[in-house]
């Protein structure tokens, strides 16, 4: 979560996403661990939630799982949008991020609780490990997709953004989280479930081995080029592209970022192998972490979407507030449609990684206090609407 925050000052202060130097290409890198622990880690939490209802109560679970999925859906194109954009332009502008495909897959997964789990399990790895196919025509298709009928429901389940925003609701909504493959990953994270309710020597042979072999699958598909992902990272030389990068002054990227740089949208098999593996593998260290930095840590992980729905707006006026300390006044870049609809940042906005850093740790850091007071709340009340927060 504090890493998501990273990535979100990013946005507003104008440095692109990834980079060829190190340090901006591991910025934007580190980042790339969140949507993938968000969205596996709250099948997992389905799984929970539902073992302690109990199999007689399937409904009930189904029942939350719709309500919740409906609710963060509607949170994402109204106060975190504006959160975002600081702005009403909602005919024009709206976007799918992550807690939409987080909600929309709890729609969906609302329908497989009533499977076994090792049923839904197998769904969401044909979806993860098969949706690749899809990699010798996808950029063929996106360039003609909008002349395709349902082309609205292609972008929704996996074209995203890459062909345009669609007409909703009387919105033109980007959709930068497509369902496929995230509702496989959230359908893994619902069968890693049994995994974390062994004791703990077996779940940490469990979480080594699969994130181990998730880990080594990536080295090895990747190394290979064999399968996983639409851009290689060794391809041939190509002396045009070498020539246009030499034109615009931007260096060649080293070996190890063109390994490192999977897609994310839509996330490949090597992206969540990437991300997944050692999530997973982390997590018997996790489960032992103590000490002050651990405590602090905790606060945001009790109320997590409490954290996401405030950490937007008050990165947005913290970036309102250096705009104000270095130009005497609000660029009127920070009210265009980030982060998806923005144009390029105005010349001479751009900030330095050192800013970015320290922004970041000042909005953490404001949060952690009301983070503590909701989940204290959430601790002493058990009000049904705090599930929701």
């Amino acid at each position: 979560m504090v890493l998501m925050a990273l990535d979100h000052v990013r946005v507003f202060s104008g440095i692109p996403s990834g980079g060829r130097t190190p340090a901006l290409f591991f910025t934007r890198w580190v980042t790339h661990f969140c949507a993938p622990a968000f969205l596996f880690l709250a099948g997992t939490g389905i799984f929970l939630y539902g073992r302690k209802l109990g199999p007689a109560q399937r409904g009930r679970l189904a029942r939350f799982l719709l309500r919740r999925g409906a609710w963060l859906i509607l949170l994402e194109l109204t106060v975190i949008r504006f959160g975002w954009t600081f702005n009403f332009d909602y005919r024009n502008y709206a976007l799918a991020g992550v807690i939409w495909v987080i909600g929309l897959s709890m729609i969906l997964m609302a329908g497989l609780v009533f499977l076994p789990v090792g049923a839904v399990g197998t769904i969401g790895a044909v979806v993860v490990a098969a949706h690749n196919l899809m990699d010798g025509r996808f950029w063929q298709m996106a360039d003609t997709l909008n002349e395709r009928g349902l082309a609205w429901l292609w972008k929704i389940l996996y074209f995203g953004f890459a062909s345009g925003p669609i007409d909703v609701l009387g919105m033109r909504m980007t959709v930068l989280y497509s369902l496929i493959p995230w509702i496989g990953v959230m359908a893994l994270g619902y069968a890693f479930g049994p995994v974390m309710v062994m004791d703990a020597a077996r779940r940490r042979r469990w979480c080594l081995t699969i994130g181990g072999a998730a880990v080594a699958a990536f080295l090895l598909l990747r190394g290979l080029d064999l399968y996983g992902d639409p851009g290689k990272w060794n391809p041939p030389p190509d002396p045009a592209a070498a020539a246009a990068d030499a034109a615009k002054g931007r260096p060649p990227m080293p070996p190890l970022l063109r390994f490192l740089n999977t897609n994310k949208y839509p996330a490949s098999l090597l992206f969540l192998l990437m991300t997944l593996g050692p999530l997973i593998a982390a997590i018997p260290l996790l489960e032992t972490a103590h000490g002050a930095l651990a405590r602090v840590l905790i606060v945001y992980g009790r109320v997590p979407f409490f954290y996401y729905v405030l950490h937007i707006p008050l990165i947005h006026l913290a970036a309102l507030a250096v705009s104000f300390l270095r130009e005497g006044h609000a660029d009127a870049w920070l009210f265009a449609n980030h982060p998806m609809g923005n144009p390029p940042p105005p010349d001479g906005y751009t900030w330095g990684l050192p800013l970015l850093y320290l922004v970041t740790f000042v909005v953490v850091a404001i949060l952690y206090v009301p983070c503590r007071w909701m989940g204290e709340l959430k601790e002493k009340r058990r009000a049904p609407w705090l599930r929701y927060v």
